[in-house]
């Protein structure tokens, strides 16, 4: 079922702006989100939700005109934390022990060691590595949004600082990295919707070692 769900997708050129994803499978899309793989579980980034016209007009604007930016009824933005810090790291572990009851010797000692690998490097190597956690999440989320039945598209094609001023995302140390336009196709309207999914030969992209 799942792989039949990945064959139905695309990346939705043409969404019809009158028809609005409801609140549950938005959640449910979030909520996978939320539940993806990260590296030591930190979770570098946030999601932003959008749904407001007058934001996702000034969106447009500065994602050089794409019509899903308007038309999708969900904009979900991937924004990663600009560096790692020792409070950013602290709160995940501090999270741990609340959730868990405790957090052992071994955990703490573990992510000490986190701490002494990841804050003595550049500001922007650690935001590219947790840009890179961002993408797997966005990946969870065309994945589930395929699930649900909801035409999703990915995007990177705007201008990240003009992104990060419209949504206030320098005060909140984070950095916007990609995209997903939540909504359901135009079919009649969507060059793409009906050009059968190409994708290379499984033989071209794996090797197998036995």
């Amino acid at each position: 079922m799942l792989l039949e769900k990945l064959k139905w997708r695309y990346a939705t050129k043409q969404m019809d702006a009158s028809k609005t994803v409801s609140n549950e499978k938005i959640d449910n899309i979030l909520e996978a989100i939320n539940l993806a793989p990260t590296s030591s579980g930190l979770q570098p980034f946030e999601i932003i939700v959008v749904t407001d016209a007058k934001t996702k007009e000034k969106l447009k604007e500065v994602g050089f005109g794409q019509t899903q930016f308007v038309d999708g009824s969900h904009i979900i933005i991937f924004a990663a934390w600009d560096n790692y810090t020792e409070t950013r790291i602290d709160s995940v572990v501090e999270l741990l022990g609340k959730e868990r009851g405790e957090v052992s010797e071994g955990l703490l000692a573990y992510y000490e060691n986190i701490k002494n690998m990841y804050l003595p490097r550049s500001e922007q190597e650690n935001f590219e590595h947790a840009a890179r956690q961002a993408y797997i999440a966005l990946g969870f989320g065309l994945i589930a949004a395929a699930f649900e039945d909801v035409d999703a598209t990915p995007m990177e094609g705007f201008i990240p600082s003009k992104v990060d001023k419209i949504l206030g995302l320098k005060e909140r140390g984070l950095k916007s990295t990609s995209v997903i336009s939540l909504g359901y196709r135009d079919a009649e309207n969507d060059w793409l919707a009906h050009l059968k999914k190409v994708r290379r030969p499984l033989e071209d992209i794996v090797t197998r070692i036995d």
